[in-house]
């Protein structure tokens, strides 16, 4: 195997393998990460923003570090390295889960099983289900769909082919911690600022890339492109707003409004404030936009990557 191949190989191997397999119910990488990040946070946790520092330096340092000594000790064997390659992209990516929580929270909808959605939805995002009517749960679907896109796929693929098995395992590591603490909970305000700003630095080339990719293959790029750059700006998040701009004017479909997590309201900005809202309907075509933004994301890593191969050692 050239050397110039490893991560194009391993990497569409490990691709396939979340595209057949999903996430594995038990003993999964990320969650033993989760695990360890959560039992690390219990002793370290200050109201400050310098413990969330360090909280966040060894959490996301530490799991680096492990990829890095992994890919050193099979560096002489191209094909031990696009295994390794393989494994580390199929327990990062999240695109089949992604896809089959979407799915069982939209058939319940389509069932006109309203209780059944609410209970399903914490499994995709973590809103409050329960104020939400079949509008409400549609929207909160495509939005999460849209986000998790570019943050359980395309942002780690993106990081991947920059740093190899390094890359793929640091920014999955800085996502999870961001999921854990970096939001504005009164606990986690000030403790899990570095850990959410980290997140931001992280995940901006996925996201733009995500965004560009839902304008060239949606059913509407020119709608998506002008919604992209008009509504982004005004989404809080400096990488959900791109994407979730684009895959509004994608879907040709309303995004943003008010939402509610732990019982905290936020007003958020309309995404096509002109469109129509979305429906249960629009929930497959959102994962079908999804499933072609993720595979054009495998193409162009694998394919940057072969034509402007890293230097061996610094990636797989």
């Amino acid at each position: 195997m050239r050397a110039d191949r490893v991560f194009a190989y391993g990497a569409a191997l490990g691709f396939l393998g979340d595209l057949v397999a999903g996430d594995p119910r038990r003993g999964h990488p990320v969650a033993a990460f989760g695990r360890a990040a959560a039992a690390l946070e219990r002793r370290m946790w200050r109201d400050d923003r310098a413990s969330g520092a360090v909280y966040a330096a060894l959490c996301a340092g530490g799991a680096v570090a492990g990829a890095v000594l992994a890919e050193r000790a099979v560096r002489s064997s191209p094909v031990l390295r696009a295994g390794l390659t393989a494994a580390a992209t199929w327990s990062v990516l999240g695109g089949t889960s992604l896809a089959r929580e979407a799915r069982a929270v939209g058939a319940a909808l389509e069932a006109g099983d309203l209780d059944a959605a609410r209970a399903r939805l914490p499994h995709l995002c973590g809103r409050d289900p329960q104020g939400l009517d079949e509008a409400g749960i549609a929207r909160a679907v495509v939005e999460s769909v849209a986000e998790n896109t570019s943050d359980a796929v395309v942002g780690a693929l993106v990081w991947g082919a920059l740093g190899g098995v390094p890359g793929l395992v640091g920014f999955r590591a800085v996502n999870t911690l961001d999921a854990m603490v970096g939001h504005r909970s009164p606990r986690h305000l000030r403790f899990g600022w570095a850990a959410a700003r980290l997140d931001d630095v992280a995940g901006y080339p996925g996201a733009r890339l995500t965004a560009a990719l839902a304008v060239l293959c949606g059913p509407s790029p020119r709608t998506a492109l002008a919604v992209w750059r008009r509504d982004a700006a005004a989404h809080p998040s400096p990488n959900a707003g791109p994407v979730e701009a684009a895959f509004a004017g994608a879907l040709r479909r309303r995004l943003g409004g008010p939402l509610s997590y732990a019982g905290r309201t936020e007003h958020r900005a309309l995404l096509g404030p002109e469109l129509p809202p979305p429906t249960p309907a629009d929930i497959p075509r959102a994962i079908r936009l999804s499933r072609r933004v993720s595979a054009l994301t495998l193409a162009l890593c694998a394919l940057t990557t072969t034509a402007f191969p890293l230097p061996r050692g610094a990636a797989s």
